[in-house]
């Protein structure tokens, strides 16, 4: 539920700036409006104003904006005070509106409060955090899609099918000896296949989305001095990992984050994988074989002089089945091959020098197509997060039990009912508390 009280909180980040801003909400700000700025303030327009301390003297000058609910973020009337960025004034004028009455907000609470209000819905007001938090041009313009609705309005639009189909399925139950012909008129088939369609395509523009907002993790593994730590280098282009010539130099794992088309890789330099009677190298090659296990996917680093020998396909057969293999010649400079890049099935083979860099582009390209990504040439794919993605994921289960359960309405009913809840997940329809609290802890104050 939402409090009916005034919640104030600096609005900007930590830190010095030129602006901070603070921001009040509630059901009625107009003891906060006289008690700061001496008097009313026009609605929706930029007014300059001295925020005062409880002697009329002022704290600061700055720029009120003054939106009454419920045309506002919030749904509440909402007050911001846009002065100096000092935190010492910010925090002076953010005890002046707690000594109005106003208590500190809590992470996320006025985009809860605009969720209570229906000023968003649920997959709108994390759209809000994911664009503060996007770390990449592509994620924050992906972020702004779910924040303007457009993944909500593909899932309402996906909901819509699934009642109108539920009405007609449900009406024919009233109707025992003429249900089954009543469905085959109005080509229910062909309704639920068309569902499976557009989840289909759905799920495919979320999974992208969530690689833009989450990422994914591509670890080097191979032999020792096969070239793994240069690689790293070339692909990070800084000296992260210590080059030499002795084997193990590589003993622990070594990370960096890359951001290919707008996807953040987290690459990780691991140490080579051999037989080591040195007990410091072995735990560095146990801690190789649980990167690989949490990896999406494992790039095999091979010396182009030595090829694929049984080490090579020793270390294959282990890795698991959901990480996806890109095997890597290395040092092709040596002898002489030229930088190519091939697909086969579950492997994709490259051919690069890390020495010179030739074929790097073509190992950032096959790192990408390995984690799944599909370029978002249209400019279409909007952020999701795991949550949203077992959301669809459960819809389509229900939705695909539906279609085998045709000839007997009772259940095909049941179904797509399950189906709407899971859909109506994402948008917050059926959250649960426990969900609400969680996603929206996770905000920062002020938001």
């Amino acid at each position: 539920m939402v409090k009916a009280d005034v919640i104030a909180a600096i609005a900007t980040g930590a830190g010095r700036a030129a602006i901070g801003v603070v921001r009040l909400s509630g059901p009625s700000l107009k003891s906060h409006i006289s008690g700061l700025l001496g008097g009313v303030v026009p609605p929706r327009i930029a007014t300059r104003r001295d925020f005062l301390d409880a002697s009329g003297n002022p704290i600061d000058s700055g720029l009120v904006l003054f939106f009454p609910g419920p045309r506002s973020f919030t749904g509440e009337d909402v007050l911001e005070l846009h002065g100096h960025g000092g935190p010492a004034v910010l925090r002076l004028l953010l005890r002046r509106c707690i000594e109005l009455g106003a208590r500190l907000a809590e992470p996320g609470e006025f985009s809860r409060r605009a969720f209570f209000n229906d000023k968003l819905d649920l997959a709108q007001a994390e759209g809000v955090a994911d664009l503060i938090d996007a770390g990449s041009e592509a994620a924050a313009k992906a972020a702004l899609r779910s924040l303007r609705g457009e993944f909500s309005a593909e899932i309402h639009g996906i909901v819509a099918d699934v009642i109108e189909l539920r009405t007609l399925v449900e009406g024919s139950i009233d109707f025992p000896e003429e249900d089954i012909e009543i469905l085959e008129q109005a080509r229910a088939r062909d309704r639920v296949q068309a569902i499976l369609q557009r989840l289909a395509r759905l799920t495919e523009r979320a999974k992208s989305g969530r690689l833009l907002r989450d990422g994914a993790v591509a670890v080097l593994i191979g032999r020792p001095n096969v070239g793994k730590s240069s690689l790293l280098n070339r692909l990070a282009q800084e000296e992260i990992a210590i080059v030499t010539e002795v084997p193990g130099t590589t003993r622990d794992t070594i990370w960096t984050e890359l951001v290919l088309d707008g996807v953040p890789i987290h690459v990780i330099d691991t140490a080579g994988l051999r037989e080591s009677e040195d007990r410091v190298e072995r735990v560095g090659i146990e801690r190789t074989w649980a990167a690989i296990r949490d990896a999406d996917a494992a790039l095999l680093v091979v010396d182009a002089e030595h090829g694929i020998g049984p080490e090579e396909e020793s270390i294959l057969a282990r890795i698991p089945d959901k990480t996806r293999r890109v095997l890597v010649t290395n040092k092709i400079d040596l002898v002489g091959l030229a930088p190519s890049s091939t697909a086969q099935t579950g492997c994709a083979l490259v051919q690069v020098s890390a020495k010179t860099g030739a074929g790097i582009e073509l190992l950032k390209d096959a790192i990408l197509q390995s984690v799944g990504w599909i370029p978002d040439h249209a400019g279409t794919f909007f952020l999701a997060r795991e949550r949203h993605l077992q959301c669809l994921t459960a819809a389509t289960e229900q939705v695909l039990r539906a279609s085998e359960v045709y000839d007997h309405l009772e259940l095909f009913a049941e179904e797509l009912r399950l189906a709407q809840e899971s859909l109506g997940d994402i948008t917050g329809k059926y959250a649960s508390d426990d969900l609400l609290g969680e996603i929206f802890s996770r905000f920062c104050i002020g938001k």
